[in-house]
């Protein structure tokens, strides 16, 4: 008996002595793989042309909040870049301008592309490009055109912007289009169409055709249900959050998100702070707004507020913009010090809208989006160099590692796939 204790002892001796103690991943660390793991895709982040010379563009640290050096340090794999056009008149002088600047945007994201970045940057037209560009370690450019307005009354053109790269198109921006009432109807209940005009009809048709995704984040909730019903393919919102938690005509009611998910589409949710959370972006928006009075005072900068902005002369209105970011930055730093400050509009209340869709519709039928630089942008998600900040709050609210990569792309290039196995049963 004593030969078997003396013996049990030693082998425990030895096993113990073999096993080490294994290190325990902290929730940061845990947040960290799973980011560097999955691909990162924001649907939507506007441009300017300005910033895609040779002199000036995107491989510098530019004051934007996407461009190369942010992606590197935040870990963004994929941002999709916008060819928007705001609305002007229904003429055929007013689509001729707006084709040219949509063609200008067009040409800038190729020039990066192509010629001042092409080491570091590819343009991605499916999924595959997507995972193959990512795997040999340079970022990914993807294009989206926010209101199809330039197109005119010329559906051929959706053609030649599939061609140019275009894989989403919104039929209608912040007024009602050629094609397509705007949510923006809702403030005075006066509409054009009652939903999609007959040329917004075909154009549903003609996106379908060619494999273009259709985006309904700006058209009116009537115009949504209509190319609902007439599309053969999956849809998205590119860039829309929940209204059940934040009431702006621009997010999504509980009738369109469950249409989303029968539609089989997926819902961008987008870190724009007043589609977020209406009470604390006004409150915080009110305070830095006289804080930037002070700022642009100091420095003796005239300052406008946005109503005023009509009545400004070309000079006053080059000079304001010239230096907003400049002014708001400052302004922004010295809310962030200020203890008393109005609390901003942050990276979990974007995830409260997250989480409330993928409890209403599922984890297939949500994903990520920002549009930064074109008014996006929130307390800890401010430009793409915090982007590993959202990947962070979703581990902390136990999504898993599957979850945050349907969520951060998968569910995005699923739909993107799907709408293109549709194309090829149409031509």
């Amino acid at each position: 008996m004593k030969y078997f204790y003396l013996l049990f002892s030693i082998a425990l001796l030895t096993s113990c002595g073999e096993k080490k103690p294994e290190k325990t991943e902290t929730l940061e660390e845990k947040a960290q793989r799973i980011h560097d793991s999955v691909i990162t895709i924001d649907t939507h982040d506007d441009i300017n042309v300005q910033n895609f010379t040779d002199s000036i563009n995107y491989t510098q640290r530019l004051d934007t909040q996407v461009n190369l050096p942010k992606m590197n340090e935040g870990g963004l794999d994929v941002a999709w870049f916008i060819v928007y056009t705001g609305q002007d008149t229904l003429t055929t002088e007013g689509y001729a301008k707006a084709s040219e600047n949509a063609i200008s945007k067009f040409e800038a994201i190729h020039k990066l592309c192509e010629e001042i970045a092409p080491d570091q940057i590819e343009l991605a037209l499916t999924s595959d490009d997507v995972r193959r560009i990512v795997a040999a370690g340079k970022k990914v450019a993807m294009i989206g055109v926010e209101n199809a307005y330039p197109i005119g009354e010329d559906l051929s053109k959706i053609e030649e912007y599939q061609k140019r790269g275009a894989r989403y198109i919104s039929l209608a921006h912040n007024g009602h289009s050629q094609f397509s009432d705007s949510n923006t109807g809702e403030r005075d209940s006066i509409w054009m169409h009652n939903g999609l005009s007959e040329l917004g009809k075909q154009a549903v048709a003609e996106m379908n055709r060619v494999g273009i995704m259709i985006d309904v984040s700006h058209p009116s909730k009537e115009a949504m249900k209509q190319m609902i019903e007439l599309t053969k393919a999956p849809i998205i919102a590119s860039h829309s959050s929940a209204r059940a938690l934040c009431g702006h005509s621009r997010n999504l009611d509980d009738e369109q998100l469950l249409l989303m998910k029968e539609n089989g589409g997926v819902v961008q949710t987008v870190a724009f702070s007043s589609y977020l959370n209406t009470e604390k972006n006004d409150a915080r928006s009110a305070y830095v707004s006289e804080i930037s009075k002070k700022v642009a005072d100091s420095l003796g900068i005239e300052w406008f507020e946005r109503s005023q902005f009509s009545t400004l002369t070309p000079e006053q209105r080059e000079s304001f913009f010239a230096n907003y970011r400049k002014v708001q930055g400052m302004a922004q730093d010295l809310a962030a010090k200020d203890p008393n400050a109005p609390p901003a509009v942050n990276v979990s209340d974007f995830v409260d809208h997250i989480d409330y869709m993928v409890k209403l519709i599922g984890i297939d039928h949500v994903g990520i989006s920002s549009d930064f630089d074109g008014g996006g942008g929130i307390e800890g998600w401010s430009d793409a160099s915090e982007t590993f900040n959202v990947t962070l709050e979703l581990v902390k609210r136990g999504y898993t590692e599957e979850e945050i990569d349907k969520l951060w792309g998968g569910n995005l290039l699923r739909v993107l796939d799907e709408v293109q196995a549709v194309a090829k049963t149409l031509n």
